[in-house]
């Protein structure tokens, strides 16, 4: 499989007639919302894991500011 660099990747979408290009504006924004949802939500996984396992501390911003500045 040949590999493209973004700019031939850019020379190609210019190639396209402008509604096929703002279709793949679309298609591009809603697989990156759905990327981060994905993200998102592992993320919340994790932190529920840590959470069940005991691993989660508990306290202030101050609590945490003092931590960070030892």
């Amino acid at each position: 499989m040949e590999t493209k660099t973004f700019d031939e990747a850019l020379e190609i979408i210019e190639s396209f007639p402008e509604d096929q290009r703002e279709s793949i504006i679309e298609i591009v924004k809603r697989r990156l919302i759905e990327e981060r949802r994905e993200q998102l939500a592992q993320t919340v996984k994790e932190a529920r894991e840590e959470y069940a396992r005991g691993e989660v501390r508990s306290g202030t911003v101050d609590d945490l500011m003092r931590e960070i500045a030892q």
